[in-house]
């Protein structure tokens, strides 16, 4: 017999209908782009989290996690191992006073939703953000001056043991488009936000004023993982890419977006390669032009 597949090594530890082999990723982004994973677990809860962790460490099988999939390229070949997706069955929402403790699953939008349903203001920015809070903790997600730093409380955490552990906000070493898990192994599991009390129509009056402003300005009918490339030191990339006039330059299926240069979109058939593509032709050009080197907000994960 050959050598057992990274399903086969994680089968028997796990419950079958959490489990799929062979799952074309571009379902579980908002690119629509990438490869299959060999596994795809979608966990129910915390103590199917910590089996998942387990069966994945003992078996020797490769993990990723994963939410909205909205900051995440997937390459065409794939993801050799197990994709773990955070999603509606990790997905409650408790509020008690001037806290909300949201698990890794729930979107953004919930959560803010639920902030202005009980009065309580600090989420409006995230409002339009289509991620989860995992992926916007791990990413310190922000917008309109506001970011997860600033209403992070705490952070429930799972390590490659299976064991949880609680962080601080100071003990997240949260910095622009970052946190500590990008240099760990570890898993957010749940994170409690601190809040204000503020008026609820002004509350709504915000988070519908941030919207109107997205979609005015950013191509949101268009598959994206939204902003391309993070924002330089005193400058904002889309200003960049325009000013050097790569706006509408497109690679195969990807272009960076007429609407908001900040964007490369998936105008139908793009493939991984096509973004990366053009990602290589927007950093050379804003760096013949400007001499500012752009660096990747997005995520770039699986093979070629």
């Amino acid at each position: 017999m050959g050598e057992q597949t990274y399903y086969e090594r994680i089968s028997a530890a796990l419950p079958a209908e959490i489990l799929t082999r062979d799952v074309p990723l571009s379902a579980y982004t908002t690119f629509h782009i990438g490869g299959p994973a060999d596994v795809l677990i979608k966990p129910r809860n915390s103590r199917e989290l910590r089996e998942t962790v387990l069966a994945c460490r003992e078996g020797g099988v490769p993990m990723c996690v994963m939410g909205n999939g909205s900051n995440i390229l997937v390459r065409d070949g794939g993801f050799r191992g197990a994709v773990v997706v955070l999603g509606t069955a990790m997905s409650s929402v408790k509020v008690a006073g001037n806290t909300i403790q949201a698990m890794a699953g729930a979107r953004l939008s919930m959560v803010a939703r639920a902030a202005a349903e009980n009065r309580l203001a600090g989420m409006e920015f995230a409002y339009g953000i289509p991620g989860t809070v995992g992926g916007a903790v791990y990413m310190n997600a922000g917008a309109f001056h506001g970011q997860m730093q600033d209403i992070i409380s705490r952070v429930t955490v799972m390590d490659h043991t299976g064991l949880t552990k609680s962080y601080s906000n100071d003990d997240m070493a949260f910095g622009y488009r970052t946190s500590r898990l990008h240099h760990t192994d570890e898993v957010i599991v749940e994170a409690e936000l601190l809040l204000k009390r503020d008026n609820m129509a002004q509350i709504k009056a915000r988070m519908e004023e941030y919207n109107a402003y997205r979609r005015d300005r950013q191509p949101l009918d268009i598959p994206s993982a939204g902003s391309t490339f993070k924002r330089p030191q005193d400058n904002y990339a889309a200003a960049l890419i325009d000013q050097a006039g790569l706006k509408g330059l497109g690679v195969g299926g990807a272009q960076v977006s007429e609407k908001h240069a900040g964007f490369i979109v998936n105008t139908g058939n793009a493939t991984a390669a096509d973004v990366l593509a053009l990602m290589d032709k927007v950093r050379d050009g804003v760096l013949r032009a400007a001499g500012v080197a752009l660096e990747p907000e997005i995520r770039i994960i699986g093979e070629d």
